[in-house]
């Protein structure tokens, strides 16, 4: 027996007003099992979501009310065939709700993202796109399915390249002196099963070709762009120069890469306490942040990874989804390597950029917060994983406000919003308000319009 929860008015009204999305769904209970075995089967291939069952829909007027079965047992034909699909069932939840004010229990199926392919009843197979599923009918479409959940990894696909390349390069002859001093290039990676007649896997182009850009074009760079502004919609308006591409082996991009972002940091200026100072992100964050990006991107994607510098936050997108069963909400606390031979290899290098394997974006969240700044936000794209790094404070507007009040006189609500990060003008406007209410603060009598600003009480 699934457990019951009874819901207020309003969180019943919530639930029928849910706005159906990349992960929630509502059904009416009339729904076929096996139909609805697609829409699971498309959450579990996607990054998982809620259904809910009992919500009917008025086709003339678009309008929703709660239609649930009328007791829990109603529902029983739903997990059987949920079941019969999937016999362990391991990415379902069931819940029933219900509510006073409605009659009857909607069926709530939490379903998770999983690494495995999860099949509708009729052994097809499904994946959430935008609000609706898409069936996968194609090799092609399987394929892409497979790399996505990281079930196969691009990493051991074969590349013809002479093999003097990996064998005589710079990188593989540093490793070797590093880790077996008495070690022999072509041995060791024939012992690694890197090599064959004319051919490297990917992972070995990678890790051991100084230039591996050359035979993977557009798939193992890293562009640095710096724009001028704070703007999330942004143009070549903002565009500083001209965007550095930063190559090499996987081991030497990575430390390239956060020398080079944090020399273009520590240029900008931000307007602080006692006025303009260095914007300063943790060593640790950038190194981690940008560490994961090469280790677990999907290298079957022709696209760079793409590091966008700005005035108050840095962003590190990577090309592919978050692999296997992680999500943006999971993924500090759990692990699916896309590219395990990469990440085994890499930390066999002398100093390896992911010393503490699986540690990686918790280090990162740490070392924000011991600087006071807000943790990184993860965002999962149709095509790739975007980190934020933030440079805005943990303190509350207010306490912001009133640091910067200890050694100014005075202070504007342009100002007081490049200190908080706060963009909206009435939003800021508000904050003084509650400070005015307490009294902090009060306004400049003499000071109106574009010149206003407030001082502490006379």
């Amino acid at each position: 027996m699934y457990p019951v929860y009874e819901l207020s008015k309003d969180q019943a009204q919530n639930i029928i007003a849910i706005q159906e999305s990349f992960l929630n769904d509502i059904k009416a209970k009339e729904i076929k099992p096996a139909k609805l075995s697609e829409t699971i089967s498309a959450f579990a291939n996607a990054a998982g979501g809620d259904v809910y069952i009992g919500i009917s829909e008025n086709k003339a007027d678009g309008g929703r009310s709660w239609d649930g079965f009328d007791d829990p047992e109603a529902a029983n034909d739903v997990s059987h065939v949920l079941f019969q699909a999937h016999p362990f069932g391991n990415h379902l939840k069931f819940e029933f709700l219900k509510s006073a004010d409605h009659h009857g229990y909607v069926l709530h199926i939490t379903i998770k993202k999983v690494k495995e392919i999860v099949k509708s009843s009729s052994g097809d197979i499904y994946i959430r796109v935008n609000a609706g599923k898409q069936k996968i009918d194609t090799p092609e479409k399987l394929k892409r399915l497979e790399l996505d959940k990281g079930i196969v990894t691009f990493e051991n696909e074969w590349v013809e390249i002479p093999l003097k390349r990996l064998e005589n390069s710079v990188s593989i002859i540093n490793f070797l002196i590093n880790v077996i001093p008495s070690g022999e290039p072509k041995t060791y990676l024939d012992n690694q099963d890197l090599l064959k007649e004319n051919h490297a896997r990917v992972s070995g182009i990678l890790l051991f070709c100084d230039n591996p850009a050359v035979y993977l074009p557009k798939r193992c760079s890293i562009k640095i762009m710096r724009y001028r502004t704070k703007e999330n919609d942004i143009g070549r308006e903002f565009l500083e120069g001209t965007p550095l591409t930063v190559e090499g082996d996987a081991y030497n991009l990575i430390y390239s890469a956060v020398s080079a972002t944090k020399e273009i940091v520590e240029r900008i200026g931000k307007l602080g306490v006692v006025g303009l100072e260095n914007i300063k992100y943790p060593d640790e964050t950038l190194h981690e942040v940008i560490t994961n990006a090469v280790l677990h991107r999907d290298y079957s994607i022709v696209s760079d990874i793409q590091i966008r510098v700005f005035d108050n936050r840095i962003e590190v997108e990577s090309p592919g989804k978050l692999p296997g069963h992680v999500t943006p909400n999971n993924i500090l606390d759990t692990q699916s390597a896309r590219n395990p031979a990469v990440v085994r290899l890499i930390n066999k290098f002398p100093n390896p950029p992911n010393k503490d394997v699986g540690e990686g974006l918790n280090t990162a969240f740490r070392a924000m917060e011991l600087l006071r700044l807000k943790p990184p936000e993860i965002l999962e794209r149709d095509n790739s994983v975007l980190i934020i790094i933030k440079h805005e404070s943990l303190g509350s507007p207010e306490e912001l406000v009133m640091t910067y009040m200890d050694s100014h006189d005075e202070i504007t609500n342009s100002i007081a919003r490049d200190l908080t990060g706060i963009k909206s003008e009435n939003i800021m406007k508000r904050v003084f308000l509650r400070l005015k209410s307490r009294n902090m603060l009060e306004p400049i009598p003499e000071r109106k319009g574009a010149a206003a600003a407030w001082r502490k009480p006379l």
